[in-house]
């Protein structure tokens, strides 16, 4: 199976999803989909099971794959859970990373630096995923981490999006910045708010992220 072909068309039908390509409550159907990306219909199951896994799409047996998209309400509740989960695991984070820990962070905000540097949005993400990981785990509460993580996933599409937003890359490096500070200087509340202000999503900052999904529909 090519898992690389599968996340590409995993990302391609976040995208499609969250931009209004597929409405909600759509039967997103297998044949129809290989079709439109010229694959066989492996890749696309497996894009779908992972879609399924987000919450994105809901898999029905018998019937089928639907989509399965927030709406503002839900979508700003997600964000505010989401800030507050960050928030805790930069906490416990900045009291428990480890030197090892701490150069595995610096050496993904500097991949994400290299991303800014080129104005790849999609690129930033994927190392500002790995970044997040990072604290999640070295919060030492398995718990916790399995929490942010599953929620991460499911606010994957639209923390990706709000990325392209102009200016947003240089706004969330500098946040990236403030983090580092706080976790090299073990200071656990500096830590919780930047995390904090930097994955919420409230405001004039949402207002924008909603006018961009309203544009792309």
């Amino acid at each position: 199976m090519d898992v690389r072909r599968a996340d590409h068309i995993l990302e391609d039908l976040e995208q499609m999803i969250v931009t209004g390509n597929f409405a909600d409550g759509e039967r997103l159907d297998e044949i129809r989909l290989a079709d439109h990306f010229g694959v066989s219909r492996t890749p696309i199951r497996e894009a779908l099971q992972k879609l399924a896994a987000s919450g994105l799409v809901e898999h029905l047996p018998r019937r089928g794959v639907f989509v399965r998209e927030p709406g503002p309400v839900e979508l700003v509740e997600m964000f505010e859970t989401m800030a507050e989960l960050e928030a805790a695991c930069g906490r416990f984070a900045a009291l428990r990373i480890s030197e090892a820990g701490l150069a595995a962070l610096r050496e993904a905000n500097d991949l994400c630096k290299l991303a800014v540097a080129t104005d790849d949005a999609d690129h930033y993400y994927r190392q500002n995923e790995r970044f997040h990981h990072l604290i999640y785990a070295a919060s030492q509460n398995s718990f916790l981490e399995a929490q942010a993580a599953k929620l991460q996933k499911r606010l994957k599409a639209y923390r990706r999006m709000q990325l392209h937003l102009r200016g947003r890359l240089g706004q969330s490096m500098a946040e990236h910045e403030a983090i580092v500070a706080a976790l090299s200087a073990g200071d656990g509340c500096a830590a919780a708010d930047a995390l904090r202000t930097h994955v919420a999503v409230q405001g004039e900052k949402f207002h924008h992220l909603l006018s961009h999904l309203k544009s792309k529909r």
